[in-house]
């Protein structure tokens, strides 16, 4: 039985996840490299790590949620990193997205040290982070994704296990190809309805009836329409994401060109300063380019 578990990377997504297993009764050990995070959770019931290695030492479950591919392998395989003291018989879950190439050798990696690992990306924001109502993707061997199943349970309510070690990141690559494209899609039609003389609020309203309805539609939609760039979802996390599935296809010769012209919106918004805004903030560039502006005035 699961009781105990290692929980490193308190960032945006990380902390509403940390908070909610410690809600669920689970026995928490943080770690992060601003110390100010450790201290909010400790102040609620955690107990603080001062390294990857102490986070790791006690924990049946270990898990690490990151911005960078860089960050995790540091975090598990540096000298005071994970795989110095996870035990044998403990499971390490990175729920970072990283790249399918990265995770398989970080499996690699731990299986040589007589370890588990599951790559399980996630999917739905900070608002589904801090609900427990997280989309996750897994990949790994079935029979340890059985074992750490009720820990994902208090995360997230669409669960899957894709299969072998790297699935989960190839699933969450896909995922944001068709959430930054769908973005793009909603600025856009946001954008024609405004200089064709309709009022968008009223056409997005109309049209989330009909086969144009999505998340994206309802949710970022009116983040555009009313310049709310508060991030659920950061533009430098998404065109990280993004360029990630642009270098796998480079390497596997598949031309994704919607993809490719998603980065480069993307980094438009953060060359104007907007690599923390939500990435709802797509809007802006396309804006710009055909001299309109969707929110208000």
């Amino acid at each position: 039985m699961i009781k105990r578990i290692g929980f490193i990377g308190l960032w945006l997504m990380g902390k509403p996840m940390a908070r909610n297993l410690m809600k669920s009764g689970f026995d928490l050990d943080v770690h992060n490299r601003s110390r100010a995070a450790v201290d909010q959770l400790v102040s609620e019931g955690a107990n603080p790590a001062d390294s990857p290695r102490e986070a790791a030492a006690s924990a049946d479950v270990v898990i690490t949620m990151l911005p960078e591919d860089s960050h995790v392998t540091e975090v598990v395989s540096a000298a005071d990193g994970v795989i110095e003291s996870i035990r044998p018989d403990a499971v390490l879950v990175d729920m970072s997205t990283i790249s399918p190439t990265t995770a398989r050798k970080l499996a690699d990696l731990v299986a040589a040290r007589g370890t588990h690992m599951l790559d399980a990306p996630v999917s739905g924001g900070v608002e589904a982070a801090a609900e427990g109502n997280l989309t996750i993707m897994v990949g790994g061997r079935a029979e340890i994704f059985e074992r750490v199943l009720p820990v994902f349970q208090k995360l997230g309510k669409n669960i899957n296990h894709i299969g072998d070690h790297g699935a989960g990141q190839v699933t969450k690559a896909a995922n944001q190809i068709i959430v930054g494209m769908t973005l793009q899609a909603v600025a856009e039609a946001l954008i024609f309805a405004k200089k064709s003389g309709a009022d968008p609020a009223k056409v997005r309203r109309a049209i989330m009836g009909g086969y144009a309805q999505s998340r994206v539609l309802e949710l970022h939609g009116q983040r555009m329409l009313d310049h709310n760039f508060q991030p659920g979802g950061k533009i430098r996390s998404h065109r990280k994401d993004i360029n990630i599935v642009l270098a796998v296809a480079k390497e596997m010769d598949i031309c994704l060109p919607g993809t490719a012209m998603i980065s480069q919106l993307f980094s438009a918004v953060v060359a104007h300063d907007g690599a923390d805004w939500d990435h709802s903030a797509i809007v802006t560039v396309l804006e710009s380019m055909s001299d309109v502006k969707v929110g208000p005035e």
